[in-house]
């Protein structure tokens, strides 16, 4: 690390916001996307995006491009997107289905497995099988894919587990995508977590959201009423969960993530709605029929994230899933994804008109609420302030991951 980037990192006080230049610095962001982007696991699919043997979707950050593709034994590979004749982009669509990846520039044509078939013009003594698509790391769990650049990952193991436990109720394997929506929010990547990891923000911000959680609920504002409305209607839940066989976490609302420590970048936990809400929707009622293994209504919010690029919430009937990548300082990509049981139909089953506008308006709430503050902290006259103990300890939390990862 430079000098000048020492410099920035040491600026960081516990306890505070991090200083502009976290947001600003063209070098620093080159080695977050080398130290973290590139080193550890980011979440690139659902698997209802690949549906069939030749359905793939490619997932770009930064200068990797990847090819994700179901193969004709149903597992999941993944292949840089990278010719191996001379370097072209192999698949320029971002998702599709096929037979075989050909080359646009020379085509040369390769398997679903990343073997090379065709390279016309090749001596007859060519060896094909020295020229495969180079291998990325991929794994699927509940309905779930993830990939890593590094050439050796950490662990997945731990993850998987406890997403597996956790998530397959939810019957994100046997779902299908019922929309999808890109967005561009014009802020850092830390700026999204860093807003997705507090609800100190919520009660102007999100007025359908509150309605909805628990999550603004901490020491900042828990009256006695609430938290003996909390403990109650948790209790409820668990017991009610457990006699459906579903894997208990403790309490309601906003989960702690990352540890304080930083060391984790994972975490699963399902919690309760407000009395009278079925699933996260305007009303509070289905918007569609029950997902996955769900007996009833009365499962919840499932609530999946893994640092440093994805969440999901899971109601009884609907799941939202939201994946990060950074696109420039000060821009990041999110896509959104509303999934639904494979067997709903739209206009049967399930309106968009219905399904999306909870979370298409929390989304979008977020993304203008980073967007100013981008603006905000590229000034020169911003400093950072302190956190709240009560309100923004997940953020300190992040700070801390995110620090631990940048030195890693």
């Amino acid at each position: 690390m430079s000098l000048e980037l020492n410099e920035i990192v040491s600026s960081y006080r516990p306890g505070q916001a991090l200083a502009g230049r976290f947001y600003t610095d063209r070098d620093l962001y080159e080695l977050e996307l080398a130290k973290i982007w590139y080193a550890g696991w980011l979440f690139a699919a659902v698997s209802a995006e690949l549906p069939s043997a030749g359905s793939y979707v490619v997932y770009t950050v930064g200068n990797h491009s990847v090819l994700i593709v179901r193969q004709p034994n149903g597992t999941v590979a993944a292949h840089h997107n990278v010719c191996r004749h001379r370097g072209s982009l192999i698949a320029t669509q971002p998702s599709g289905r096929v037979r075989n990846f050909t080359c646009p520039y020379h085509q040369w044509m390769y398997g679903l497995d990343g073997s090379l078939r065709q390279c016309r013009a090749m001596p007859t003594d060519f060896d094909k099988s020295r020229y495969p698509l180079l291998p990325v790391h991929a794994v699927e769990v509940a309905g779930l894919v993830f990939v890593s650049f590094a050439a050796d990952p950490p662990s997945f193991t731990a993850a998987a587990a406890l997403l597996d436990s956790m998530a397959t109720a939810q019957g994100l394997a046997t779902a299908k995508v019922a929309h999808a929506i890109d967005y561009e929010v014009t802020a850092n990547w830390k700026l999204v977590w860093e807003n997705n990891r507090e609800c100190y923000h919520c009660d102007v911000s999100h007025p359908q959201y509150v309605a909805a959680n628990y999550d603004r609920y901490d020491a900042g504002e828990m009256t006695q009423a609430i938290e003996r409305e909390l403990t109650e209607v948790s209790r409820q839940s668990q017991q009610r969960w457990a006699a459906c066989g579903l894997a208990v976490t403790d309490g309601g609302g906003l989960a702690r993530f990352p540890s304080a420590d930083g060391s984790t970048w994972y975490s699963a936990n399902r919690t309760p709605l407000v009395p009278g809400y079925e699933s996260e929707s305007m009303d509070g009622g289905r918007v569609a029929p029950l997902m996955g293994a769900y007996p009833d209504s009365g499962v919840g919010v499932l609530r999946l994230r893994t640092l440093p690029n994805f969440w999901q919430h899971g109601s009884c009937d609907h799941c939202v899933v939201t994946r990060l990548t950074p696109s420039g300082l000060g821009s990041t990509r999110a896509r959104v994804l509303w999934l639904v049981d494979r067997a709903a139909q739209e206009g049967r089953d399930y309106q968009l008109s219905t399904l999306l506008p909870f979370w298409q308006l929390t989304s979008e709430q977020d993304w203008e609420i980073c967007a100013r503050q981008q603006l905000g902290v590229q000034s020169p006259a911003y400093l950072p302030g302190p956190l709240s103990a009560a309100k923004e300890y997940n953020v300190a939390s992040f700070h801390a991951w995110y620090l631990r990862w940048l030195g890693g």
